[in-house]
């Protein structure tokens, strides 16, 4: 008896103990949810404040973030063409500098065939004007309320461009550094601070991204910061690589109609068509203002100076809903919405230069967000309470 009640006497105990054992374990576990709630909240009133406030200081310190930030994407879209220089056992310095000498040699090519002839052209408007006035008059005897307005309005701008033309023509650029010095000093300074990021955030690649490898604490955190590096580079560079290409062959078509149909300088509107491309919904519509008013100053009749904006329309529709998504493919296919919403944004902090940028930005931010996932939103509000997702979760939405 006396054993039988000694044995009892120790499954109580040993029951007793696993159920002060299993509240232990659940306190700690509400502890640790608390405190995870807690981190999850601080970081998201952290990062809700820091959305806020970085468009102003990004806005207000234009000068040094947005020549620092065309540096950075332009060497990410370098480093492709870096590593095959280093593949053909060239240094780190010579392969960064050839690298950047082939983008400034390309940049001052397409200034050379666009910013050249539209000094010429820009000079021939005072001219042109009277052409523009009788070819729209068809469209202005439909408003004639505005044709004393449109009157006064031509005669200002004849009276007003006419010397800035003349010199702007006498002293068009010949380089692209000629075109920042003409600028503004300060578009200088940003341009050569601009090609020392570029210059040294390529020759430093190799060492740079090894050591960030490196110092992960796990295999899988180098792995994954291995991937992280390499989904972002390739991602950049072959989405402006192959929107370039696009672009190119859509410029040199139009260039080739624009010649056929005889508009001066058609390869001057190939590279605008080209340039304005880069901007997606807001540039083809400049470009086609741009070509109309072209086709005003070119030619006498209506419907032949409305020819090459409606031409550049037709084939810019065929691009854009055929040629591009067929080319990108479904992996560099962006949201339309995300498209406008960043055009919007980076538009209004740093206006054109921005706008050329929101695209390449946004295809950034979204291949870094791919690989690192993103903020469960959702979980904190209304299930776990964490700015994270388990690995159960993620397999399960992914299947």
């Amino acid at each position: 008896m006396s054993d039988v009640k000694t044995t009892k006497q120790a499954s109580n105990a040993s029951a007793s103990e696993g159920v002060a054992t299993q509240r232990t374990l659940e306190r700690i576990a509400q502890d640790d949810l608390r405190r995870d709630r807690l981190l999850a909240a601080l970081t998201l009133i952290l990062g809700t404040g820091l959305c806020f406030a970085l468009p102003f200081a990004l806005k207000a310190g234009a000068e040094f973030f947005l020549p620092l930030t065309a540096a950075i994407v332009i060497a990410i879209t370098l480093v492709p063409l870096l590593e095959w220089l280093e593949r053909r056992g060239l240094p780190s310095l010579l392969a960064a500098l050839l690298a950047l000498l082939s983008f400034v040699m390309l940049i001052n090519a397409a200034l050379a065939i666009v910013v050249l002839p539209a000094a010429g052209w820009f000079a021939q408007l005072p001219d042109t004007l009277p052409r523009i006035q009788s070819n729209i008059a068809p469209l202005i005897d439909f408003y004639t309320a505005f044709q004393s307005f449109v009157d006064r309005t031509l005669q200002s701008v004849a009276s007003g461009t006419e010397a800035t033309a003349q010199a702007m023509a006498a002293q068009a650029p010949t380089s692209v550094v000629d075109y920042f010095i003409s600028a503004a000093p300060a578009a200088a300074i940003q341009l050569f601070f601009a090609l020392l990021v570029v210059f040294f955030f390529l020759s430093s690649w190799t060492r740079l991204r090894r050591g960030t490898i490196r110092r992960r604490g796990s295999f899988d955190g180098a792995l994954r910061t291995a991937r992280l590096i390499q989904n972002v580079v390739d991602a950049t560079a072959d989405y402006l690589g192959t929107i370039t290409l696009i672009n190119v062959m859509l410029g040199l078509f139009v260039a080739a109609l624009l010649w056929l149909i005889g508009m001066p300088s058609a390869l001057m509107w190939g590279g605008l068509v080209t340039l304005c491309n880069y901007v997606p919904y807001l540039g083809p519509i400049i470009a086609a203002i741009l070509l109309g008013l072209g086709g005003l100053m070119t030619f006498d009749a209506i419907g032949l100076a409305l020819l090459p904006p409606l031409m550049f329309i037709a084939i810019h529709t065929i691009e854009a809903n055929f040629v591009t998504p067929l080319v990108l493919g479904r992996r560099l296919t962006i949201n339309p919405l995300l498209i406008l919403v960043s055009l919007s944004f980076w538009g209004w902090v740093w206006g054109a230069p921005g706008a050329l940028l929101a695209v390449p930005l946004l295809l950034i931010f979204q291949t870094i967000l791919a690989t690192t996932g993103t903020p469960d939103l959702t979980g904190f509000l209304f299930e776990r309470g964490t700015l994270t997702q388990d690995d159960d979760d993620q397999d399960s939405q992914s299947a």
